[in-house]
């Protein structure tokens, strides 16, 4: 029951952190910063957010595998790859890949330098993903909150 308590205030906190983040910090900078001081301040601020989503994600990634053990061990039978671990996958797979292959490329073009994609076209390829990565750890923390402790990592029934 500690680790579904864990898992719901990380999931949401995760959640809460990535739309705060996306929707109100970094639009925001570009409103009363110029445009080149903004993107300098948004740019460390996802940098700092994709530190603390690997963190989130692999905490989670451990309390998820350890709950599965545990319903597993208790005779429930079950997929080990819960839904609940796929999104975490794939919100952590969206993190890695924005922030240590998209976000060089980035940088590379805003320097001029030649790359596969124009700017632009990284920057927006950037944005979906970051809001892909968004609505997995939304639909993460739903269902974690749905949860029943003996599903494993399937939403629990309704409930009077």
């Amino acid at each position: 029951m500690k680790l579904q308590r864990l898992q719901m205030v990380l999931a949401g906190i995760w959640a809460g952190l990535l739309l705060a983040i996306g929707a109100i910090a970094a639009p925001s900078l570009f409103t009363v910063l110029d445009r080149v001081s903004a993107g300098v301040g948004a740019g460390r601020i996802f940098a700092v957010e994709a530190r603390v989503s690997l963190l989130i994600a692999i905490v989670l990634y451990v309390v998820e595998r350890r709950r599965v053990r545990a319903l597993a061990e208790g005779g429930q039978t079950g997929s080990v790859m819960t839904g609940n671990l796929l999104l975490m996958l794939a919100a952590l797979f969206l993190t890695i890949f924005g922030q240590f292959a998209l976000h060089p490329m980035i940088e590379a073009a805003k320097a001029g330098e030649r790359t596969v994609l124009s700017f632009g076209a990284l920057h927006g390829l950037s944005a979906t993903l970051y809001w892909v990565k968004t609505a997995c750890v939304v639909a993460l923390a739903w269902r974690v909150t749905s949860m029943t402790s003996g599903a494993a990592g399937e939403p629990a029934a309704a409930s009077s």
